[in-house]
């Protein structure tokens, strides 16, 4: 049972993690940000690797910022 529910947060974070990229890509945004933005994706992927309920959250905070406009400072 720990299995599935295992593998559904995987494929929930990953569709997660497919939405994010989609968005960061659309934003009209100067090009430093987009990238820090993308950094914070790499980020998350990275984490999901070692600590799936860790990068779940994560990735719901950048999405909640992306949705509220909050952005990094660009290079």
């Amino acid at each position: 049972m720990e299995r599935d529910s295992q593998l559904e947060l995987y494929g929930h974070v990953a569709d997660r993690l497919k939405e994010a990229h989609a968005k960061v890509r659309a934003l009209q945004v100067p090009e430093g940000v987009r990238m820090a933005l993308s950094r914070k994706l790499m980020v998350v992927t990275a984490a999901a690797k070692h600590d799936l309920p860790g990068a779940a959250r994560r990735l719901d905070r950048l999405m909640k910022d992306l949705d509220e406009g909050r952005f990094p400072e660009g290079d």
